[in-house]
C-alpha cells in the first residue's frame, strides 16, 4: 500500500489491479485523435487523380498502338493490318528525310540558343537593369508560336519584309525571301526559333547563377582567377543540371512544335523544311492515313523518351564525376 500526499492511500491487488481509497481504479487511454492513417487510407485519398490521370494519359496512348495497327482512313472502314503499317515506314524516304532534317533542326536550334542563353545570362547576372532587361527578353517567349510564325512571316515577307530587305542590302540575299528559297528557308525557321526560346535558356541559367557561391567565386579572384576561368571552374559545375532541364525542354519542345514552320513554310519549299512532326501531320490530317500516322507518331514517341534518357545520362555522368571528386 503507497500512500498519496492528499492522504488517500493506493493499494495494487495480486491481479495488478489498482485501488484508491478501496475504489478499483481503472487504467483507460482514450484514442489519439490525431492518429497516423494506414497506407491504404493514402491510396483511397489518391485513387481519383490516379484514375483521371490514367484516362487522360494512358488510354489515348494505347488507343494511339491500337489505331497504329490498323488501315483507318477518312471513312468509317477500319481493317486490321497488324504491323504493315510500320513495315511501309521503312521503304518510306520521306520518313528517313523527316528524321535528318528533325535532327538538323534541333542540333541548331540547340547549339545556338545554349550558346546565347549562357551568354546572356552571364551579362545579365547582377546588372543593374537585370531586372528590366529580362522582362524585355522574355517577351518573345510569352507569344504564341502560331502568332510568332505570323511577325516573322511578314518580316521575311519579299515584298515589304524588313528583314528581307536588310539581308538583300547585305547580299546575302536576292529577290527571293529567306523563306522561300531551298537554301536558306532551314536557316529561316531556325533564327524563329532560336529568337523565341533563347529566353528560356537564359531565365533557367539565370536561375542557376543565383545559387553560385558568391566566396568560392571571390577567393578564386583573390587567387588571381580570371572571370573566364572562374566560370569554366565554378559557375558552370553548379548550372550544369540547370543546362541539363534547359536542354531537355529544348529537345521536347523541337520534337512536338510545328505551329512556326507549318505557318512559314508548311515543310516547303521542295520539302526542305518538312520535318518529322510535320509530315505527320501531312500523312493523317492532309492524306487522312491516320493508322499510318499513328505508327509515325509512336515511332517519334518512343524515340524522343529513348533519346531524352541518352541526354540526361550524357549530361549526368560529368555532374556526378565532379561531384564525386568533391567528396
Amino acid at each position: 500500500m503507497v500512500s498519496t500526499g492528499s492522504g488517500n492511500a493506493v493499494s495494487t491487488a495480486h491481479n495488478g489491479d489498482h485501488y484508491l481509497d478501496g475504489a478499483r481504479v481503472i487504467d483507460y487511454s482514450p484514442p489519439s485523435l490525431n492518429a497516423v492513417p494506414s497506407s491504404r487510407y493514402y491510396l483511397w485519398l489518391m485513387a481519383p487523380a490516379l484514375i483521371l490521370l490514367a484516362a487522360i494519359s494512358l488510354y489515348p496512348f494505347f488507343w494511339l498502338i491500337w489505331m497504329s495497327l490498323q488501315n483507318v482512313g477518312s471513312g468509317p472502314e477500319v481493317e486490321f493490318v497488324g504491323l504493315k503499317n510500320y513495315i511501309k515506314l521503312w521503304s518510306d524516304d520521306k520518313f528517313w528525310l523527316g528524321w535528318v532534317l528533325l535532327f538538323k533542326y534541333s542540333f541548331f536550334c540547340m547549339l545556338f540558343e545554349i550558346t546565347i542563353g549562357v551568354f546572356l545570362a552571364v551579362v545579365l547576372n547582377g546588372h543593374r537593369f537585370e531586372n528590366i532587361l529580362i522582362t524585355i527578353f522574355l517577351m518573345p517567349m510569352m507569344m504564341a508560336p502560331a502568332i510568332a510564325g505570323l511577325v516573322w512571316y511578314y518580316l521575311f515577307n519579299s515584298t515589304f519584309g524588313w528583314y528581307h530587305w536588310l539581308f538583300q542590302s547585305l547580299g546575302i540575299l536576292g529577290e527571293t525571301s529567306i523563306i522561300g528559297s531551298t537554301d536558306t528557308a532551314m536557316a529561316g525557321i531556325v533564327m524563329v526559333d532560336i529568337w523565341q526560346w533563347t529566353p528560356l535558356i537564359t531565365l533557367i541559367t539565370l536561375a542557376g547563377m543565383k545559387r553560385v557561391p558568391r566566396d568560392q567565386l571571390e577567393a578564386n579572384m583573390v587567387d588571381g582567377a580570371s572571370a573566364v576561368r572562374n566560370f569554366i571552374a565554378i559557375t558552370l559545375p553548379n548550372i550544369y543540371p540547370f543546362l541539363l532541364i534547359a536542354i531537355m525542354l529544348r529537345f521536347m519542345d523541337n520534337f512536338r512544335f510545328i505551329d512556326v514552320i507549318m505557318r512559314l513554310t508548311g515543310g516547303g519549299p521542295a520539302e526542305v523544311t518538312k520535318v518529322l512532326p510535320v509530315y505527320l501531320f501531312d500523312v493523317s490530317f492532309v492524306y487522312f492515313k491516320l493508322g499510318r500516322g499513328s505508327a509515325i507518331a509512336l515511332t517519334l514517341l518512343i524515340v524522343t523518351i529513348i533519346f531524352g534518357k541518352l541526354l540526361v545520362r550524357v549530361f549526368e555522368s560529368p555532374a556526378s564525376k565532379r561531384i564525386d571528386q568533391g567528396n
